[in-house]
């Protein structure tokens, strides 16, 4: 039993990893699944599919690895963050579908508190803006909106989830309803301060308590899968959302450590440590992790156009055939020009929270050609992150010379990383491990087993890829940034 399989529930696939004692990855299989868009805005999962690709792929790689269920001493989860999920306890058939993180339908919701002045409560109980993002008004619109849920939740007949406690349902027959702390702190209706689910907010929102989970540590016991599953029970002993189980991927255990994450979009979090950093730079609070009973805090930065900007050139404009085509011809521009594209497609966020706003383009010549749009969009990502970190600079004075940890798909680029070093005076890491969410969640649940090393043991075991180290001129640096800017500051404007 040296063996830790890690469950990676995503919004558009769910995989599943098997990683030995040492935390390396053996064999991964994974299952995409449709997205259902039943009206503008709206974003949906049926649960089902949910359920069935994770199951699906946890049996495809345990035989993929050779493995016996015997040999695996526990499972790891980590999953999408924010969406929503109610279902009936004794039957566990949900209500509705679940609403996606993405979905914006309860976007009048959200002004109509923040006219009556509840954002300021919200944000100083949860550490989060008052947004359609968040789960609460995702559980309010659910009870609002399905015949009989109200009634239903109030008689405790009902159970609320996100993704993880949804999984953690199933696995176990329904014999654990449970969540763990960094999931809780991203339903906006959690107390990061006192470490429980906020009487106040719930009245606010007219939710039920009895529709809440419980809430644990990252690692601790969450129940033993049903035997008929896999062919043996297997005790579910780490759980984080995904952001946090990269920022624990990635070893960033100290204060003043920060990853960020470039997939679709980009996750940027800096470890605060004990401290609760309530942001001034429209940033949100949230947990990084929780570890008996002890919380630990962090600043999170989202944008929402990072790898969709390479997506653009390919799909939109046609000018690549593959990712990898943009590093060449970044390379390949014309230096006297300064092309600036701001990526605003569905709008900025953070530190702007934007979502009104639209892209533009600036600094086109006659010569402007594919070269100048494949570096302008890959600096698009670099100049975004320094938003992010400049925010980070302002809201915390341990921010100040961090180390950035980076993963996800962009990282591929060496040319994208070193401009990212450049334009933010910092160096930064590429971790060897790029599947830094699953390994994560295997190291919570690994070291909750006793299989895996504590804390410090995996800290050290934590490898770099290559450390890009910033050579850009500081004049120069300052210069690119002021245009960047600008540029945004006349996007907004439009």
């Amino acid at each position: 039993m040296s063996h830790i399989l890690a469950i990676d529930q995503g919004t558009t696939s769910s995989r599943a990893m098997i990683f030995d004692a040492s935390l390396r990855p053996l064999a991964s299989a994974s299952q995409e699944f449709p997205q259902h868009f039943p009206a503008s805005g709206w974003v949906e999962h049926d649960p089902a599919d949910l359920w069935t690709t994770v199951a699906g792929s946890c049996r495809a790689v345990i035989e993929r690895a050779g493995l016996r269920t015997g040999d695996i001493a526990a499972i790891g989860i980590t999953n999408q963050r924010e969406t929503t999920l109610i279902w009936d306890r004794k039957t566990g058939k949900p209500v509705h579908n679940a609403i996606v993180w993405q979905d914006r339908r309860t976007a009048e919701t959200c002004a109509q508190l923040r006219k009556a002045g509840h954002e300021a409560t919200i944000s100083q109980t949860t550490g989060l803006l008052l947004d359609p993002y968040f789960s609460a008004t995702k559980i309010r619109w659910i009870l609002d909106n399905v015949e009989g849920t109200r009634a239903r939740a109030e008689a405790g007949e009902l159970a609320f989830g996100t993704v993880d406690t949804w999984l953690i349902w199933n696995l176990t027959g329904g014999a654990v309803h449970a969540t763990d702390a960094t999931n809780a702190a991203r339903t906006m209706l959690f107390d990061i301060r006192s470490g429980e689910w906020s009487d106040e907010i719930c009245t606010l929102l007219d939710i039920p308590r009895a529709l809440l989970p419980e809430v644990r540590d990252c690692a601790a016991d969450f129940g033993r899968t049903r035997a008929d599953l896999f062919g043996a029970e297997i005790p579910i002993l780490g759980v984080a959302g995904d952001q946090q189980a990269a920022t624990i991927g990635q070893a960033c255990f100290k204060p003043g450590m920060m990853k960020s994450t470039y997939g679709t979009g980009c996750f940027a979090l800096l470890n605060t440590g004990a401290e609760m950093v309530q942001s001034e730079n429209r940033l949100l609070t949230t947990l990084a992790y929780q570890l008996n009973g002890q919380r630990t805090y962090a600043l999170e930065g989202s944008i929402f156009i990072a790898g969709a900007v390479v997506q653009w050139l390919r799909d939109g404009l046609k000018i690549i055939r593959e990712a990898k085509e943009t590093q060449p011809l970044a390379e390949a521009a014309d230096p006297a020009q300064d092309v600036v594209i701001v990526p605003a497609f569905t709008g900025l966020g953070a530190p702007y929270w934007r979502p009104e706003t639209r892209g533009a383009i600036f600094g086109l010549t006659r010569n402007t050609g594919p070269a100048e749009f494949a570096r302008a969009a890959l600096e698009s990502v670099g100049y975004q992150t320094r938003d992010l970190l400049e925010a980070m600079r302002a809201d915390w004075t341990g921010a100040g010379d961090s180390v950035l940890r980076v993963d996800g798909g962009m990282c591929a680029s060496d040319w994208t990383m070193q401009f990212l070093a450049d334009v933010l005076g910092a160096p930064v890491d590429r971790a060897e491990v790029q599947e830094t969410t699953a390994l994560g969640a295997a190291w919570l649940a690994g070291m909750f087993a006793g299989v895996c090393p504590d804390m410090e043991g995996f800290a050290g075991s934590w490898r770099c890829d290559r450390r890009f180290e910033p050579v850009m001129d500081a004049q120069e640096r300052e210069a690119r940034y002021s245009r960047w800017q600008s540029a945004v500051a006349a996007t907004m404007q439009v």
